[in-house]
C-alpha cells in the first residue's frame, strides 16, 4: 500500500501582526530543519494590520492615518507590497527544499499552490481562475500587493482574489497568501500616503477596478471556518495528501516569542528602509 503524505495543519486564532509573522517564519525554520512535517497554516489578524513587503520603503505607509484607525503596521520575511490585513483568511505553507514542490521553480510553485486555492475557491462557488503575469513585473511601483500583477495569482473576471509571495530559504521555502472575506477592499488606502486626497479617492478606485473579496465573488458573505475548512480540503486533494490538526511545538513557541520581540516587532526592522 503506497504511503499518503501527510502534512501538518494548524488553525490559529486571529492575532497581532508582528506575532502572526514571527509564527510564520519560526514554522519554516522548525520545517527546514525536518523537527517537524511541511505545515499548512490558516490564520487571521486582530487587529487590522498593514504589512509591508520585504523590499517596500516604509515611506509608503501613512503611520498618522494608520495610529487614528487602530492599524497595525509590520514588515513581512517575503516580498510583494503592502496589504492591508482585516476581515480575511491567511495561509501559509512551509515546506523543506527536499520536497517536490519545493523544488520546482518559483512560477511552477506558484502554479501548482493556486491549483490548490482554485478547487477550495470553486467549491465555494467562485469562478476563479490563475494565469501566468505578462509583461515585466520587476518595474511595478505601485505600494499597494493587489493592484500588482504576479504569476498565477487568482482573479475573479479578472480581478485579483488572493494575493500571494514568496520567500525561499537554503533549507525551505515559505508561501503565504491573503484573501479577503468581505469589507472594502480599498481600505488599504486610508493607510498609505498620497499627495492628496484627489489622488487617494483615485487609488481607491483602481484599487475597486482591480481586486475584490470573497463575498464580491460569490454575493454571499461566508464566515472564516468555513471558508479555512475549504483551503485545506483544497490542498489535501491538489497534492494527495492527509492534513494532520495540530498545534506549535514547545520550541516553536519559543523561537516565535524571540522572532517577535527581536524582528518583527522591532522598529529597527519595520523601518529598515
Amino acid at each position: 500500500m503506497e504511503n499518503v503524505r501527510q502534512w501538518r495543519l494548524i488553525y490559529d486564532q486571529p492575532t497581532l501582526g508582528a506575532l502572526n509573522m514571527a509564527v510564520d517564519e519560526a514554522i519554516l525554520a522548525a520545517v527546514s530543519s525536518g523537527d517537524v512535517p511541511p505545515t499548512l497554516r490558516l490564520y487571521a489578524w486582530n487587529p487590522a494590520c498593514l504589512s509591508l513587503g520585504y523590499g517596500q520603503r516604509a515611506r509608503d505607509a501613512d503611520l498618522d492615518r494608520l495610529a487614528e484607525r487602530g492599524w497595525q503596521i509590520v514588515r513581512r520575511p517575503t516580498g510583494g507590497r503592502a496589504i492591508l490585513h482585516t476581515d480575511e483568511l491567511t495561509y501559509s505553507l512551509a515546506l523543506p527544499m527536499d520536497d517536490p514542490l519545493a523544488q520546482a521553480n518559483l512560477v511552477d510553485s506558484y502554479r501548482q499552490i493556486s491549483a490548490a486555492l482554485l478547487i477550495a475557491l470553486n467549491s465555494l462557488g467562485a469562478q476563479a481562475q490563475a494565469n501566468r503575469a505578462e509583461g515585466n513585473m520587476t518595474q511595478v511601483t505601485n505600494p499597494i500587493c493587489f493592484e500588482t500583477p504576479s504569476h498565477y495569482e487568482i482573479t475573479v473576471e479578472g480581478r485579483k482574489l488572493v494575493g500571494s509571495a514568496q520567500v525561499r530559504r537554503k533549507q525551505g521555502i515559505l508561501q503565504h497568501g491573503t484573501l479577503p472575506l468581505t469589507g472594502d477592499i480599498a481600505r488599504i488606502c486610508d493607510g498609505l500616503v498620497y499627495p492628496d486626497e484627489a489622488a487617494r479617492s483615485a487609488a481607491k478606485a483602481d484599487v475597486h477596478d482591480r481586486a475584490l473579496t470573497l463575498e464580491a465573488a460569490l454575493g454571499i458573505a461566508l464566515d472564516w471556518q468555513t471558508v479555512a475548512d475549504a483551503v485545506a480540503a483544497g490542498f489535501a486533494q491538489a497534492f494527495d495528501l492527509t492534513l494532520i490538526p495540530d498545534e506549535l511545538t514547545p520550541p516553536e513557541r519559543d523561537q516565535v516569542e524571540r522572532l517577535t520581540a527581536e524582528v518583527y516587532a522591532n522598529p529597527d526592522w519595520t523601518f529598515r528602509r
